[in-house]
């Protein structure tokens, strides 16, 4: 019993003595990471301050200390190329877990570094040496399986702001309760969200890539053109090439082959990860100003390829709305020596007022899995209609792709969705069932487009139902069109227009039927009777709205065409890039101000019959062409390559009493091209030639512009039927330099004003017997008769971020063709533009 008393009495003691031990230890552990990026901060530098106690955090960024007392209650982080951390403990508390978010450090105003022949520069001349074994573009071929995630948010939201007004009353109140207001420095709601799972292949002899997007989810947007575009086959990003698309800007990369020009390096540190030597290259820019990045990267020894790279935009580089962005790219090793692309990270705050202000965060992660190279065997599909297929680029979506189940999803996707993520689709699935989010959806976009939907129709623009002119006066006009309930296929418009001074009603039909979307091919006819105002190019502003009434040049004449016409159009796309436009058109000409009118032209073989019927074929190629597509109609996001349009078109007398048989010919080809770091340039050349005597109107009429709105694709002090040709040539010119002289002007960093010059040029000769006819002593036009016109312009774009002003000059002719005309003017714009 005595000896079974002592034993108690020792395990007694030795509990209590394991208890306060336990009591007494100390427990800090943390997570170190990029405070934009949120990816994770390897080998950080974490001590107590006044102490010699520290270590690093982990290849996962993650740390943990065990004490017996604490040494300090003030932890010091810090980290190459990022601002240092101080941060006060609660030594109260026994165990400490923190999340330690690491701000990179800011280029300092006015100081440049100096760069030596030192450690940084020597390990970027053998990173750049062995770019191209390291690129993935040196393999035969090689696929993948992609999953894309991008997700965009509301930023810094104020919910009691939002519950007196922003937000529309009681039905969207439970919106308040997705506000994340934990995992995120500033309140964040998220509004738009889509994932992509893909199989991609790339071919390199003859070079060909193709991408199968198997499964596609989506809220906030449902479009198939968006699902292709996110998909890998055009957001593909290297940091092994020289330039590192960036929106519509091209950024120099760290390890361009010019990159010592841009940046400076050093390598701070030194670490092992499972077993290989892993160099940390930190970069800086040598300048502000210019289009660069500051970061760093893991660079593997012997081999120097990339194991990571963190980037962010630096300070000073000329990107509109952006106050911070994030590129992350991390490399996986494959078959024991070949580092391939792992994952993609894109992160990009948005802001478009104050800091104070709601904001956007949008967050695009892509990853790569089943990764499989050359001697694999063909990584994906190579059945025979890929073979066969002589397109560059095939994007093909699998027919279940927009239906697969939550199952589906939960089992492919690379990485789970996070917490927000997950309470989005549930909001996003509630408001979708609301009218009332139907409603006010519905008005939004009939503010920022123009168009509202009404049942199977549509109504809109509005910028177009006020307009005016000294011939009608106030006019009025009313636009009715079907959407895509009435039916998919087939899109119905129309308009009715009324002057208050010449009391006439104008108006036009037009019915489109789709034949196909992928290729593209339809049949369109048309109806119209109204004013002519000009021509109208692309995207710039025509003469028939709102804002040309504020805008139009006082001293000069306006100019007015009644027409009316039919059209019957058939067009046909291919999958190369090549196209083809047919139509037979008939137009009946009325001039009715400030133009030789029917009676001026009384000649013997009708010339004054103004009555035109003519059959049009239109070839265009325009190779690998984008495009962002809704129901009916598409807008170009351009083409890597120029393009070129070929045009004939034949009149022929006789038919619905056609007065003029004739033939023209016109050929353009343009392009859009980047030269980084130079900005990117702009060209349009052009050529035509009409064959037969004919009225003013059915030359070639040289493109003028009579308002102050400058306009890319006309000559902007030349005034509409200035100069007439029936053979003509011209070239346009413009050159985006970017920052250019502003980069060394002293102004504040939100300025961000861009240079720009741009030259436009045309000549332009007219034969005898058309001149003849045209050009008389009481007719407003003339000819060039194979002089050069020739305007060159300069000015400041990106004003307050949305305006442009042009400073023009025309150099030639001289002298000018009558008083009046002028040798310079000031022209504006605005655009929307990163």
């Amino acid at each position: 019993m005595r000896h079974f008393r002592s034993w108690m009495g020792l395990m007694l003691i030795f509990v209590w003595g394991s208890l306060a031990g336990q009591a007494q230890e100390k427990v800090l552990r943390g997570f170190v990471k990029d405070d934009h990026s949120d990816e994770p901060i390897p080998f950080a530098s974490i001590g107590f301050s006044g102490s010699k106690v520290g270590r690093l955090s982990d290849s996962s960024g993650k740390f943990v200390f065990h004490f017996s007392k604490w040494p300090s209650d003030t932890l010091l982080v810090t980290y190459a190329g990022f601002e240092e951390m101080r941060i006060a403990l609660d030594t109260a508390r026994p165990i400490i877990e923190l999340v330690i978010k690491l701000q990179r450090k800011r280029q300092v105003e006015g100081v440049v570094v100096k760069s030596k022949l030192g450690r940084g520069i020597l390990l970027w001349r053998k990173i750049v040496k062995n770019k191209v074994r390291n690129d993935r573009r040196q393999f035969d071929r090689f696929g993948y399986e992609l999953y894309n995630k991008m997700e965009i948010d509301l930023n810094n939201v104020n919910a009691e702001k939002m519950q007196k007004g922003i937000l529309p009353p009681k039905p969207f109140k439970f919106i308040l309760n997705n506000i994340d207001t934990l995992s995120e420095e500033k309140p964040i709601l998220p509004i738009y969200l889509i994932e992509t799972l893909s199989d991609y292949y790339v071919q390199q002899n003859p070079h060909k890539t193709r991408e199968i997007v198997k499964a596609s989810k989506s809220i906030g947007l449902k479009n198939e053109s968006v699902t292709k575009f996110l998909g890998g086959t055009y957001q593909n990003i290297n940091v092994y090439k020289n330039f590192i698309p960036v929106f519509d800007k091209d950024f120099v990369s760290p390890i361009s082959d010019d990159g010592d020009l841009y940046y400076n390096y050093r390598v701070p540190d030194t670490q092992y990860i499972g077993g290989k030597r892993i160099f940390h290259l930190v970069f800086q820019p040598k300048r502000k100003g210019t289009n660069t990045f500051h970061g760093d990267a893991w660079i593997v020894d012997s081999s120097f390829a990339v194991q990571k790279m963190n980037l962010q935009v630096s300070d000073g580089s000329n990107v509109n709305f952006i106050e911070k962005l994030s590129l992350v790219q991390e490399y996986q090793l494959v078959k024991d020596s070949i580092w391939f692309l792992a994952k993609d990270k894109f992160i990009a705050n948005i802001r478009l007022t104050g800091p104070n202000n709601l904001s956007l965060i949008g967050r695009k992660t892509t990853t790569y899995d089943k990764i499989r190279i050359k001697e694999d065997g063909p990584p994906l599909s190579m059945d025979e209609d890929f073979v066969n297929d002589k397109r560059v680029e095939i994007i093909q979506l699998s027919d279940s792709a927009m239906d697969r189940t939550s199952s589906y999803w939960n089992k492919n996707r690379h990485e789970d969705l996070s917490a927000n993520e997950h309470n989005f689709y549930r909001m996003a699935d509630t408001l979708l069932k609301m009218p009332a989010f139907e409603k006010y959806s519905e008005w939004l976009k009939f503010i920022g487009t123009g168009y509202r939907l009404v049942g199977n129709y549509e109504i809109g623009p509005w910028m177009n139902w006020i307009s005016g002119n000294i011939y009608e006066g106030l006019r009025l006009r009313f636009d009715l069109g079907t959407n895509y309930r009435f039916n998919k296929n087939v899109y119905l418009s129309s308009y009715l227009a009324y002057g208050t001074k010449d009391q006439k009603v104008k108006g036009k039909l037009e019915a489109l039927f789709m034949l196909g979307k992928d290729p593209r091919s339809s049949i369109r006819l048309l109806y119209k009777k109204d004013m002519d105002y000009g021509q109208t190019y692309f995207d710039e502003i025509g003469y028939d709205n709102l804002f040309a009434l504020t805008s139009r040049k006082t001293a000069v004449p306006i100019k007015l065409i009644r027409i009316e016409q039919q059209k019957v159009e058939y067009f046909k796309e291919w999958r190369t890039g090549l196209s083809l436009t047919t139509s037979l058109h008939r137009k009946i000409y009325d001039p009715i101000q400030n133009l030789p009118l029917k009676n001026d032209f009384s000649v013997t073989d009708n010339a004054g019959n103004f009555n035109d019927f003519q059959f049009n074929i239109k070839l265009r190629f325009a190779y690998l062409e984008r495009f962002l597509q809704d129901d009916f109609f598409r807008t170009s996001l351009g083409s890597d390559y120029p393009v070129t349009e070929l045009y004939f078109s034949k009149g022929v007398k006789g038919i619905f009493n056609s007065g003029y048989s004739y033939s023209k010919l016109t050929f353009s080809i343009s392009d859009y091209l980047k030269v980084p770091p130079l900005g990117n340039i702009y060209y349009n050349f052009y050529a035509g030639r009409v064959n037969g005597r004919l009225p003013y109107m059915l030359l070639n009429i040289a493109p003028g512009n009579e308002i102050y709105y400058y306009n890319k694709y006309a000559f902007n002090l030349m005034n509409r039927f200035e100069y007439i040709f029936d053979r003509y040539t011209g070239l346009n010119i413009e050159h985006n330099i970017g920052s250019g002289i502003f980069r060394i002007l002293p102004q504040k960093k939100y300025l961000k004003l861009r240079q720009f010059w741009n030259a436009k040029m045309m000549w332009g000769s007219i034969n005898a017997e058309n001149s003849a006819l045209n050009i008389q002593q009481d007719f407003p036009f003339t000819s060039l008769n194979g002089k050069t016109y020739l305007e060159l312009g300069t000015g400041i774009d990106n004003i307050l971020r949305f305006f442009r002003v042009d400073l023009v000059w025309r150099v030639a002719p001289q002298p000018l063709p009558v008083e009046g005309y002028k040798r310079f003017g000031v022209f504006g714009s605005f655009r929307f533009s990163f």
